[in-house]
């Protein structure tokens, strides 16, 4: 049980990885896109939409009130992330599936399945995609990670 408990970890930060590279391009999109919202709503809208995604959201102020606020227009901006951020289909797809099977292991299905759906409905889950195994997903997040400058290889110039 122990040994599954740290592979699960492993995963959450897999997907977490996912959920950073996102953030990082929707708030540098919405930051060209919303200039008269102030400097602090292109990260709250970025963050706001990616708790939505994955069904975890904050419940802290002010990203609580965000989220009540703008709730029609964060899951507008939603319907248009398979327009807008094509290449993150892929990683946002496995991302959701892996996260399904974490929160199923941990006792979590039902939520799990919505959020999946919801992924669905608004054109994001990549339905004729397998779902990736552990490692299969961690090479993906790996070369992602490389690729935007999240991580990188000690004494290896590849």
């Amino acid at each position: 049980m122990e040994n599954n408990r740290g592979l699960i970890q492993s995963l959450r930060e897999g997907v977490d990885m996912v959920r950073m590279i996102f953030f990082m391009q929707a708030k540098q999109v919405f930051s060209n896109e919303y200039t008269d919202k102030g400097d602090d709503f292109p990260k709250l809208l970025a963050g706001a939409m990616l708790n939505r995604l994955f069904g975890t959201p904050n419940p802290e102020s002010p990203y609580k009130e965000f989220a009540e606020r703008y709730k029609k227009l964060i899951d507008e901006e939603l319907t248009k992330v398979p327009k807008r951020f094509p290449e993150l289909l892929i990683p946002l797809t496995d991302a959701l599936r892996i996260h399904f099977l974490c929160n199923h292991c941990e006792g979590m299905p039902d939520l799990s399945a919505k959020i999946l759906a919801r992924a669905k409905d608004m054109g994001i889950l990549l339905e004729d995609r397998d779902t990736p195994l552990p490692k299969g997903f961690m090479n993906l997040v790996h070369r992602l990670g490389k690729a935007y400058g999240l991580i990188y290889d000690q004494g290896n110039d590849n």
